[in-house]
């Protein structure tokens, strides 16, 4: 697109999580990517400085808070504070991954919510909106006091599998009760029946498959999930799918943790192709040929003009 964005108080900056999704995002509103550089000083502080006037500018830092988790949010704490002390009119977190996600709760006793402690930390360095992308527990939205613009990917998902030649019927299963909801957004788009797995998880990170509720017997399963991470879950469900009868099975996720021994998994797993999106950047080794990775920008760069203009962000997904 060689479109040009008219107005110059909109300002994208990136910080080192995701630089290739922000260059793209920059691209599709037709803006480049604002000036500013982040090192680390010699024992490893995060020193950013910016390089351009943001005074009275409506300021977007798009930043996932991935692997190194820790860092890329002290980044992204130590730019808000940067743009606010710069005078910026608005302090706009794109965040399309947001970590510590899954800590959403107190599961035990003495336990932190650490995505509360998350959403504490942005607000007291200054930011004024965050726009994120599929959250584990679409409840986070209610730890902020300010505007929280939550995207989805299931459309984007669900239309690379509707333009699939796929042979045979479809049915689009949830790898555990939470992911119903998602699961059934998925089957709405694709007019498609869907299947649940009960799984019974012994500990974190450790996943056991039971039974499967639904019809899937010679059916084409799209297994759905927000975060694929050891991918331990949607391999024994892929597996635990084609032994029930599953004609074959394809996974799709929106933030492709994939820590460990995730790719060795997929790798060798019953899971066709796993298609996921780039909110969270591929390392080169996880870039193998069973992995489709799909660009969210088109989405976050629309999102953001309407933002920008005051105008709807839910009417992207009607």
């Amino acid at each position: 697109m060689s479109n040009q964005y008219l107005d110059p108080n909109l300002k994208v900056f990136s910080l080192n999580s995701n630089v290739e999704l922000a260059q793209e995002i920059a691209k599709v509103i037709g803006v480049e990517l604002g000036k500013c550089s982040v090192s680390q000083f010699s024992d490893g502080e995060i020193q950013i400085n910016i390089e351009e006037s943001i005074r009275g500018c409506d300021v977007y830092v798009i930043q996932s808070t991935s692997s190194p988790v820790n860092e890329n949010i002290m980044e992204l704490l130590i730019m808000i504070d940067a743009l606010k002390r710069a005078s910026a009119k608005t302090i706009n977190i794109v965040m399309p991954y947001y970590g510590y996600a899954r800590q959403d709760r107190k599961a035990r006793a003495r336990e932190p919510i650490t995505a509360k402690l998350v959403a504490n930390l942005l607000e007291t360095a200054g930011a004024t909106r965050v726009i994120t992308l599929d959250l584990h527990a679409p409840q986070i939205q209610g730890f902020f006091d300010i505007p929280i613009d939550h995207l989805m990917g299931v459309p984007i998902l669900a239309d690379y599998i509707k333009n699939k030649e796929l042979k045979g019927d479809v049915v689009i299963v949830s790898p555990d009760h939470g992911g119903v909801t998602r699961a059934r957004k998925m089957a709405e788009r694709l007019k498609a029946p869907i299947a649940i797995i009960d799984k019974r998880r012994p500990k974190p990170n450790v996943a056991e498959v039971m039974n499967i509720v639904g019809n899937i017997e010679g059916k084409v399963a799209i297994l759905i999930d927000d975060i694929i991470d050891t991918a331990g879950t949607i391999t024994l469900a892929a597996n635990a799918l084609v032994e029930n009868g599953a004609l074959e099975v394809y996974a799709c996720c929106t933030h492709p943790v994939l820590s460990g021994p995730a790719i060795e998994r997929i790798e060798n797993s019953k899971i066709k192709e796993l298609v996921v999106t780039n909110s969270i950047a591929l390392a080169e080794e996880k870039r193998v040929d069973r992995i489709h990775q799909l660009s969210v920008a088109p989405l976050i760069g629309e999102a953001i003009i309407r933002v920008h203009e005051e105008q709807s962000v839910s009417t992207l997904f009607d």
